[in-house]
């Protein structure tokens, strides 16, 4: 583990969160790496190295609520538009004018609306795990709200204030355990079980949790990085972007079935549900992404995607990065 970031550089820069943690290492053109939920500037520990090498200034944030940077106590300062202007402020904080913008998970949602709400400071963007797609029909709410027949979508499970807390923070090391074991291609629930993505009645997210062993791709000592972490900060900035979901969908309306036009990226395991429930919007890619270079759907390849699959992942930004920078 700690062989790999060793050359890395932690900062704490301004920010209209009061201040942005991120880890830097690499000289050239400026790639920003912004994470997904539940983890941290440390998921892009294999690809800060391996960018740097290849010639980039490559930086890992903590978005807002996690980590070392700011978690400021008003719900609503964790809005989409607040995120994107934490990500151009890094970029100006560091000294440049643009940049290239790839995020995992939610971070994937944070740098497809960098690149539309600020098309000046961002250029490129790569996408894993989530596709883009448009915002636009139902309320996100409605729309969760209507998942899972009698059990409860798992976003609909975190939008109460304090109840996902209560659930994890008694044991994070162990939620977040069978959270990255339950979407992990070698560790998921076999498809005839209960999918761990909706709450049982009355019950708890955890109950359809792998339990016993960690995914290939994370050690004990990466997993003690992770659990200490939230143990110090809580969960409630983390959760709190599930939390502003309505208030996104309503200040963003403007964007309505946007395409982005930046040269784009997209990067999706074929066994993660975010692929296969959003396989229309990537089919969509032609009207939706214009700008898109490469899209690359990975067999046998769950969620955590630049983690199980570093390396197949690594060259794949790297090829890409060629072409939008050179």
């Amino acid at each position: 583990m700690t062989r790999t970031i060793t050359d890395a550089t932690h900062r704490l820069v301004p920010s209209p969160a009061g201040r942005i943690h991120l880890v830097e290492q690499g000289t050239g053109p400026l790639v920003l790496l912004v994470h997904g939920f539940p983890e941290s500037w440390f998921s892009w520990r294999h690809q800060l190295p391996a960018l740097a090498a290849a010639g980039y200034r490559a930086v890992a944030i903590d978005v807002r609520g996690y980590g070392r940077s700011s978690r400021p106590g008003d719900a609503a300062a964790y809005r989409m538009r607040e995120l994107v202007a934490d990500n151009a402020a890094v970029v100006h904080a560091l000294g440049e004018e643009s940049a290239v913008v790839v995020g995992h998970d939610w971070g994937a949602a944070i740098a497809a609306n960098s690149v539309l709400i600020r098309p000046d400071v961002f250029r490129a963007v790569g996408l894993l795990s989530v596709p883009y797609a448009p915002r636009g029909g139902l309320r996100p709410s409605d729309v969760f709200a209507r998942m899972g027949g009698n059990e409860e979508f798992y976003v609909s499970y975190f939008q109460e204030p304090g109840r996902a807390e209560a659930e994890i923070e008694p044991d994070v090391r162990g939620w977040l355990a069978g959270f990255y074991a339950a979407f992990s291609a070698d560790t998921m629930p076999a498809p005839k079980d209960a999918d761990p993505h909706f709450v049982p009645g009355g019950g708890r997210l955890r109950e359809r949790f792998p339990a016993g062993r960690l995914p290939g791709w994370l050690s004990d000592d990466e997993l003690d990085v992770y659990a200490a972490e939230f143990e110090r900060t809580g969960m409630t900035g983390a959760l709190s972007l599930y939390r502003n979901m309505d208030r996104d969908w309503e200040d963003l309306a403007d964007f309505d079935g946007a395409s982005i036009t930046q040269p784009s990226l997209f990067i999706g395991g074929a066994l993660d549900a975010s692929t296969t429930w959003l396989a229309d919007a990537i089919k969509a890619y032609p009207t939706t992404l214009p700008g898109l270079v490469s899209s690359h759907v990975l067999d046998g390849c769950g969620h955590w995607i630049q983690q199980e699959r570093r390396d197949e992942v690594n060259q794949l930004l790297i090829n890409w990065l060629a072409s939008v920078t050179g």
